[in-house]
């Protein structure tokens, strides 16, 4: 099994060199992750600007660009091959609900689900790296368990997974979740720089909307691991029917507003 790992937090962030010692203990990996902090960076890539690759003493590759730059390059010509599965993580601080929309850490996994390739991203519910080891270890058991049953290097999938900041004997069993919701985020934070000008910093994320049975929120504050499958079809089925008809009248309203024009237009030419 070849693995690709990656994350938003930087390449010497505690949570990949955690995740690298416990995944090579059953895999052949490589990292190529962000030179810096790319946390919120969600899908972001770099076309405005060239993207260089270093190495690091312990054999990790860096790059100057988001975490989904790291996946792409790494799978467009980088690595040479084609991994069996990409691992983003372990990401400081919870990925729930809202936040995986704006997560680098989901980002990153999920620019190699868009290759075809199954991917993971591992994230702690707090920040700190409290029980980091803990939270690797829980990662390798459940990387290999799937292997085992050979739900790798099939066919794609993208999950989201939380885990508690828990000794691994505590951590309770993994649960299936639907994601949660967060409020709206707290207001912008203002400053004034040195020069008299105002500064904006984007407030903390909001807490817990929708934490009831079945979410992650629920389940992560409960002490389990919670794994969320995630897809990029952002298609609102369940009303498309509506949209139809709005559509439908829109289309009419414009045939209408064309019709006086193209006669007006053809009077013209008389």
């Amino acid at each position: 099994m070849k693995i690709l790992i990656s994350n938003d937090d930087g390449y010497q962030a505690p949570g990949i060199v955690a995740l690298y010692e416990a995944l090579r203990e059953v895999a052949e990996v490589e990292v190529v992750a962000p030179e810096h902090n790319n946390s919120a960076k969600s899908n972001a890539l770099t076309l405005n600007a060239p993207l260089y690759v270093h190495t690091a003493h312990n054999g990790f590759r860096y790059v100057n660009g988001t975490p989904a730059d790291c996946v792409h390059i790494a799978l467009t010509g980088l690595l040479g091959y084609r991994p069996d599965l990409v691992v983003s993580g372990i990401n400081n601080g919870a990925n729930m609900g809202d936040d995986t929309i704006y997560s680098g850490t989901v980002g990153a996994a999920m620019e190699g689900f868009l290759f075809g390739i199954p991917a993971i991203a591992f994230s702690q519910v707090d920040k700190g790296w409290a029980e980091i080891e803990a939270a690797a270890a829980a990662a390798r058991n459940m990387v290999a368990d799937m292997q085992s049953q050979s739900l790798i290097g099939t066919a794609p999938w993208l999950l989201n997974v939380n885990i508690p900041n828990m000794p691994l004997q505590a951590l309770k069993p993994l649960k299936l979740c639907r994601l949660g919701r967060r409020h709206a985020a707290e207001r912008v934070i203002t400053q004034q720089s040195p020069r008299g000008e105002t500064m904006y910093w984007i407030g903390s994320a909001g807490a817990a909307k929708d934490d009831s049975e079945g979410t992650d929120f629920h389940a992560t504050a409960h002490g389990h691991v919670s794994m969320t499958p995630l897809k990029v079809d952002l298609t609102d089925h369940e009303h498309l029917g509506y949209w139809a008809q709005t559509a439908a009248r829109l289309a009419g309203h414009a045939g209408a507003v064309r019709a006086p024009a193209l006669e007006a237009g053809m009077a013209g030419l008389a």
